[in-house]
């Protein structure tokens, strides 16, 4: 008997090694069989077609983060508006329900004041002065600093594009050539006060009704970049096209506070990176655009020659007498924008004029 009782606790303890190791073994093959770990999802909403240099800027967004946090972060695009218009966006952001977007300084204004230093009409003297001043650090760190206590970090820029105007009356090429105009403007005080100062009489046109307002004569003149000038067809029915280049349709990337704060400081680098990038392609992709436009394959000179418009670029004193017609508005938004970063604004001009 107590062979057998020794026999049965040899063959327990047999049993229970079995148990252990089997259970050991269907846990390790459990755990080699596990997919890795999800990676973090984050949305980014804009409101720029695919084709644009906006849009593709996003989409290298996107890329230098999933590559530089190996795969481990993942920023879903919707582009074209999916998620809302430019305002719909900086509310979702706001209120912690969308992490990222990219939205003009004309919408942003309404939630952070100071952004609105911007669209001030003919701030920058050309195109490559502006660029140097919006990626000097210094003034990135200044004007970045609004937006925390508004809901927003802001970490880069897009663009859309520089502002030309359009019309079916005339050649403009002075002040005096827009007065007594119909022109169609973006619904905001700013850009409304730009175009009464001209002696222009603004009218608050829906984007998708412009064309027919032009064909029709409701309105004589638009104002968009020549871009999209050329793509939504306003110039077939507005033959004077002016490189005015009035105002930068500038774009901050912003991201959700909440969101920017659950980051690592060493992804919110990334991220940071990311948005150097993102510029680089946007600037890019639009330049050549500009070279080579979408159905056409023409550049903007060629397509205008084709087609029958007369293009207009301005000289630098003809710029200079738009500039000074434009004192009195500045003069009326600088405290309201604020005056410390309004005159910031002009000193990086300065320093960084060619």
């Amino acid at each position: 008997m107590i062979k057998n009782r020794l026999a049965r606790k040899a063959l327990n303890k047999t049993v229970r090694i079995a148990g252990a190791v089997l259970a050991l073994a269907s846990l390790g093959l459990l755990s080699a069989t596990l997919p890795a770990a999800a990676a973090e999802k984050a949305k980014f909403g804009h409101v720029a077609p695919p084709f644009h240099g906006q849009s593709k800027g996003a989409e290298a967004f996107a890329e230098a983060v999933k590559a530089q946090t190996g795969g481990r972060i993942e920023i879903a695009l919707f582009p074209a508006g999916q998620l809302g218009g430019e305002l719909s966006l900086a509310e979702q952001v706001q209120s912690g329900t969308l992490q990222i977007a990219t939205v003009s300084t004309a919408v942003l204004q309404n939630f952070v004041p100071q952004a609105a230093v911007l669209d001030m009409p003919f701030l920058f003297p050309d195109r490559q002065t502006a660029y140097r001043v919006l990626d000097d650090p210094e003034f990135q760190e200044r004007f970045f600093s609004f937006f925390p206590t508004k809901g927003f970090t802001a970490i880069g820029w897009t663009e859309n594009e520089i502002r030309d105007l359009s019309n079916s009356r005339r050649p403009v090429r002075s002040p005096a050539d827009v007065k007594g105009l119909k022109i169609r403007v973006m619904n905001s005080p700013l850009y409304i006060d730009t175009f009464k100062q001209l002696g222009a009489s603004p009218v608050g046109t829906p984007f998708p009704e412009i064309y027919n307002a032009l064909q029709t004569g409701v309105i004589d003149a638009q104002e968009n970049p020549v871009l999209t000038t050329v793509l939504m067809k306003f110039t077939e029915v507005t033959k004077y096209v002016t490189l005015t280049q009035h105002s930068l349709t500038e774009c901050v990337i912003i991201v959700a506070n909440d969101y920017w704060q659950s980051l690592s400081p060493a992804d919110q680098q990334v991220f940071r990176d990311a948005a150097r990038q993102a510029i680089e392609v946007n600037r890019q992709v639009n330049a050549e655009l500009h070279g080579r436009l979408p159905g056409s394959g023409l550049s903007i000179d060629d397509f205008a020659a084709a087609n029958n418009i007369e293009l207009i670029r301005l000289s630098a004193e003809e710029r200079e007498q738009f500039r000074l017609a434009m004192l009195p508005v500045w003069d009326k938004y600088r405290p309201k924008v604020g005056e410390e970063i309004f005159d910031f604004t002009q000193a990086k001009i300065s320093q960084h004029r060619q």
